[in-house]
């Protein structure tokens, strides 16, 4: 067992506390408005293993125990030999042996710009161990998951952090989070090349395996579809947004890493990729997350669920003024503005004598950043009296004025 003269060790254990306040001002932060009082910590299982570890490393230097850090920091790098992060820490706990280190990385063998990777990723990890997620609290984003929708995907950009939930009768229940690597030039994607990972509302739409990539992807890919009808409608471009392991000499990346993507370690990748399902998985990107207690949620939900009956009602009615009135004025099908939509509307429901509509396993998201704007996807059962055909419809509703109205309405 190696032990440290504690005059070797001063420094040290002042980072350690200085990164932590840092954690515990990027906590506060990322919390914004939300309640002072904080629910108990969740933690267990749902924390990776090589992150649980690391952290166990940083308590033991916090309580002056290095000889015990080390001890510990080299578990981990037993496990995850790739860890470069763990490497810095045993290098710097081995330093302080023979002389007092100033800062995380005391090395000149580092490029300077990969040695602030590394501590930022030291913040980043120490920031997600401060957070306390509300346990009795969900993402607003959750208004209803369809019964085939068993789990949902939330990914805070502020945290670094992913978070898996599942479908529990209705009800979003915690599962477990992970940490991510995000966009170089941090998050807002708004063009090709600009390094920025999107924000919004997202579904899976494929399932790329390990052998059909790069071992610069890692363990596997998730794309997602962006750019979605939302993104287009602002203008936004870009493509190849994946959800994606690290390189298999890489154990994880910085905190502001990829092109745009959401990069998680391999394992961690495999663990959510059991609960990915194309086309039915959603996954929504906040730049933070606004945590509610599910009953909260009930009035909204309500509310934009009556609008979507009513919607479906009045289509049925062959009344094609009152349906078209579910339209807000700056609607667009994509291809359609309301002047173009409400006229072909008219012309097709003139030649109907009647029109029955059903509307089944509906899911309804707010947008990340819009309170006012719901992402709603269902699917179609329409049979008219000389029409019928089956789809899977979304549409984007708009509060304004204290009514929702649709803005967007197309094929899923």
């Amino acid at each position: 067992m190696i032990f440290f003269r504690p005059r070797r060790i001063s420094l040290v254990l002042r980072l350690i506390a200085t990164v932590a306040l840092a954690a515990c001002a990027g906590h506060a932060a990322a919390m914004g408005n939300q309640p002072a009082q904080k629910p108990a910590r969740v933690n267990g299982h749902a924390q990776p293993e090589a992150e649980a570890m690391l952290i166990k490393t940083f308590a033991e230097i916090r309580n002056n125990r290095l000889d015990v850090a080390l001890t510990e920091v080299e578990k981990v790098l037993q496990g995850y030999p790739n860890f470069r992060l763990a490497h810095l820490i045993k290098g710097d706990l081995l330093l302080a042996r023979t002389r007092p280190i100033t800062t995380l990385g005391n090395t000149n063998h580092v490029p300077q710009e990969r040695l602030e990777e590394l501590r930022d990723e030291a913040r980043v990890r120490l920031a997600r161990y401060q957070f306390e997620r509300p346990a009795d609290r969900v993402p607003k984003y959750l208004l209803q998951l369809h019964p085939d929708q068993k789990h949902a995907i939330i990914v805070d950009t502020r945290q670094s952090t992913l978070y898996v939930f599942e479908n529990h009768d209705g009800v979003p229940q915690y599962v477990a989070d992970y940490y991510v690597s995000l966009g170089k030039n941090g998050v807002g994607k708004l063009k090709e090349g600009d390094k920025k990972t999107p924000l919004g509302v997202y579904h899976v739409t494929d399932n790329l395996p390990r052998a059909k990539l790069s071992d610069f992807y890692g363990s596997g890919a998730f794309p997602i579809n962006y750019p979605n009808e939302w993104d287009r409608r602002q203008g936004r471009d870009g493509y190849g947004i994946w959800l994606h392991g690290s390189p298999s000499d890489t154990y994880s990346r910085p905190p502001r890493a990829s092109d745009g993507c959401v990069a998680l370690t391999n394992q961690d990748l495999e663990a959510i990729g059991k609960n990915m399902r194309i086309g039915v998985t959603p996954v929504i990107i906040a730049d933070g997350i606004d945590w509610v207690k599910p009953e909260a949620l009930d009035s909204l939900r309500q509310d934009l669920l009556k609008s979507v009956e009513s919607w479906r009602h009045d289509w049925e009615s062959l009344d094609t003024g009152t349906y078209l009135k579910h339209y807000a004025p700056g609607f667009s099908s994509g291809s359609q503005n309301l002047a173009a939509w409400s006229q072909q509307k008219l012309n097709v429901n003139a030649a109907k004598s009647w029109i029955k509509v059903r509307v089944e396993r509906i899911s309804v998201f707010l947008y990340p950043g819009r309170d006012n704007l719901a992402v709603i996807t269902f699917d179609q059962d329409y049979a008219s009296s000389n029409l019928s055909n089956r789809m899977k419809k979304r549409q984007y509703w708009i509060n304004e004025n204290g009514a929702w109205r649709i803005l967007y309405e197309g094929a899923a």
